[in-house]
């Protein structure tokens, strides 16, 4: 004890717990004088030390004889608690790691940590432990008492970290640990110890033992059923909080996926329900497209025919492709990652109404992002939800998008159809080349400039800051990322964030099964539609006749217009010029030219946004002429109800769906996420994930300002092993 106050100077006083036992002896008598020492950590394991001297009270009334639970099989320990009780001889049963609460009973005792610990895998209790733990033994003739035939193991290990005790597991006769139960007191107590202690950590850890998965998932479970998509920290935190010890992301992230495949079905059989749903759904939904690819599993050389792996999924439904015949001639496609068990990339085509309300068109669940998945989408997109003309698809630059478009049987070649890119996404590859937010802005700038004038000034400063920009700007086709370049096909849409927001209403669903994934679709469109139809059905019956969007954006020019000076040049009253006279922005060039007839203007908004400008506007009043003739028909509020006009089928339960008699679908070996270590997310950083430069670095152990993970004052004795660490918490749990 001493020597290791000595050699561990920064660890608090060790101290020396010794505490008098009533042990019942074989012969039905009570060792009054049997004396158990605790140790602290660091010494060797040694037996209880027998006193002659020490007077013990015998109680006047025997306690009653609880059932024991011996352990020790090589007859050594609780040999006589079995020839009491008749116990086999071969019985397996509940072996704590270490003393639980206390020999005298006391659950603020402190304990004795345990001599190994397993890794998160969830294995502590196997199939056949739990049958013998039930009752079963190697005859067959005898049997456990009533009391242990209905032992709860969860229940006791949850007991065991709410109240502090160190963990316990199955331990079979070359287990490390033995115990037995007190007859007259109901309590566990440690009969013996193989190997040396090694408890040489100097810091404490603030795991559990029995704070496992399975016991975490039990408690996160009305949470998950609550919300799926609670994140993992949230779920940590609560862990915490509630049992008061921190376990692992990685054992939270677990009981996270356990939990999610109790309540929405099991990860692998997900896979196998997919052509189940598609059948069911295309019954339910007459018109739904749904593609299924698979890929042939081979063992041995051999094509398996039972089992097929899964490859790709494209799915629509056929309100979805009714209301797009009404939305703006435009499409962003984006993918977003799966966060479950198994990975792949969700991709979306969404589509905006005359009201600027988001709707996703089409979905497809591919392995990722690359030429082959983006042209299976694609394709399919182009057969059978945007056939029309002149479409303008609004995504990122990534080459397997851009080889899919370009490929001369897809469809999407001028003049069918039309590319731009994401503006944000522009910027963050320009970012990669040269720093600075000045110079990022600025290109931005040159992007939303709705006039050549305007794009030009900005363009200037742009080149008198480094020529090198303007040289990597211009390798990019113009009409590509500036709207001044864009012929009014995107209608002021400049970034894939319709798409980011479609993928913050699926972000409940990314980390659930492949099955719940595709039938969420169904169900939450189903009530986009209800909630949409009923709100512009309202708006109809009030007489409205644009969008809401439409009116505010044309009361906000209203008002503006009243400062200028209109001057009308020939007899048609198709041709104007309009004089600011008080500057209406920060781009202001004082004269516009106007023209009703073509709808354009100088200012670039009313050819950009399809409806008149503040100068517009002007001149409209002037000439005593209605505004609502020069708007585009996307606008109007019947389009916006012929939209959600169509209604979805209340889904066929599952039970009546068609059989399907094709080969098992499993999910494919490289969808596995890794199963060792932290989930890591495959996200691109942008512009959006950078941290703000004012919040001062935090250190990822201790979260603490002014140093770093690998200089933190808390690794001073991070070269013990890792278990030894948690034999400290154990003893010390109970001081704390």
């Amino acid at each position: 004890m001493f020597l290791c106050r000595r050699q561990f100077p920064e660890v608090r006083t060790p101290e020396l717990l010794a505490k008098l036992v009533d042990v019942v002896s074989s012969s039905g008598g009570s060792n009054r004088n049997t004396t158990t020492l605790a140790t602290p950590a660091g010494s060797s394991s040694r037996p209880a030390v027998t006193s002659s001297f020490v007077p013990v009270y015998q109680p006047v009334v025997q306690a009653v004889a609880s059932p024991s639970f011996a352990v020790d099989l090589n007859g050594s320990v609780g040999d006589d608690v079995r020839s009491r009780e008749n116990l086999p001889n071969d019985l397996l049963g509940v072996a704590p790691l270490g003393v639980g609460d206390g020999v005298l009973g006391d659950p603020d005792e402190d304990d004795v940590e345990p001599d190994m610990i397993d890794d998160d895998n969830g294995d502590d209790i196997g199939a056949s432990e739990l049958a013998l733990a039930a009752g079963s033994s190697s005859t067959g003739t005898q049997q456990y008492p009533p009391h242990f035939s209905s032992l709860d193991l969860d229940a006791m290990r949850q007991e065991g970290v709410s109240g502090h005790s160190v963990g316990f597991g199955v331990r079979d006769a070359e287990g490390t640990a033995g115990l037995t139960e007190f007859q007259r007191k109901g309590i566990w107590e440690v009969k013996r110890y193989n190997g040396p202690h090694t408890c040489l950590a100097t810091s404490i850890s603030s795991d559990h033992r029995s704070l496992d998965y399975h016991v975490i998932s039990a408690f996160i479970m009305p949470m998950i059923r609550a919300y799926a998509s609670v994140s993992i920290k949230v779920l940590l935190n609560a862990t915490a909080a509630h049992f008061r010890f921190r376990p692992t992301y990685r054992r939270v992230w677990m009981a996270k996926q356990k939990a999610i495949a109790v309540i929405y079905g099991d990860w692998n059989e997900s896979y196998n329900e997919i052509p189940r749903w598609v059948l069911g759904v295309q019954l339910t939904m007459p018109g739904t497209v749904a593609v299924l690819r698979t890929s042939p599993v081979r063992v041995g050389g051999q094509v398996d025919e039972s089992q097929a792996y899964f490859h790709r999924l494209f799915w629509t439904f056929l309100p979805c492709i009714e209301a797009f015949r009404h939305c703006k001639s435009l499409v962003s496609i984006d993918g977003t990652h799966l966060y479950g068990k198994y990975g792949g990339t969700l991709l979306i085509t969404i589509a905006q109404d005359g009201n600027s309300n988001i709707l996703p068109v089409a979905f497809a669940l591919v392995e990722g992002e690359n030429a082959e998945s983006s042209t299976f989408f694609l394709s399919h997109l182009r057969q059978h939800v945007t056939p029309q003309l002149g479409l303008l698809v609004i995504s990122d630059r990534h080459n397997g998008i851009k080889a899919a478009l370009e490929a001369p049987d897809g469809g999407w070649l001028p003049p069918s159809a039309y590319r731009a890119f994401c503006i944000r996404h522009v910027a963050a590859n320009f970012a990669l080349t040269f720093k600075g937010k000045d110079a990022r802005r600025l290109l931005v700038n040159a992007a939303y400039a709705k006039t050549k004038v305007e794009f030009d000034y900005w363009f200037d400063i742009l080149q008198s800051e480094d020529l090198a920009m303007c040289e990597w700007a211009n390798r990019i086709d113009y009409s590509l990322w500036t709207q001044h370049r864009d012929a009014g096909r995107r209608f002021g849409h400049m970034t894939t964030n319709i798409s980011e927001c479609a993928n913050s209403i699926l972000k409940g669903v990314r980390n659930l099964p492949v099955a719940s994934l595709v039938k969420a679709t169904y169900g939450r469109l189903a009530e986009l539609f209800v909630c949409k139809g009923r709100e512009t059905e309202a708006q109809m019956e009030t007489g409205q006749q644009f969008s809401q969007h439409l009116v505010k954006s044309i009361e906000a020019n209203l008002k503006s217009a009243r400062c200028f000076t209109v001057t009308l040049y020939d007899r048609d009253n198709s041709e104007f010029t309009v004089a600011e006279t008080t500057p209406t922005g920060s781009f202001s060039w004082g004269t516009y030219r106007v023209s009703l007839a073509s709808r354009t203007c100088d200012c670039g908004y009313f050819q950009a946004l399809h409806f008149p400008c503040q100068h517009a506007l002007a001149c409209c009043a002037y000439a005593r002429v209605t505004w609502t003739s020069y708007v585009h028909s996307v606008y109007q509020i019947s389009s916006v109800f012929s939209v959600y006009r169509m209604r979805f089928t209340p889904p066929i339960p599952e039970g009546f769906w068609p059989p399907y008699d094709g080969p098992t679908v499993i999910p494919g070996p490289d969808r596995r996420r890794a199963r060792e270590g932290r989930p890591r997310s495959m996200r691109i950083q942008t512009n959006m994930d950078e941290a703000d430069p004012n919040w001062p670095k935090r250190c990822g152990l201790c979260r603490q300002p002014g140093h770093t993970r690998c200089s933190c004052p808390q690794l001073g004795g991070s070269s013990q092993t890792g278990a030894i660490s948690w034999h400290v918490v154990s003893v010390s749990s109970n001081y704390v």
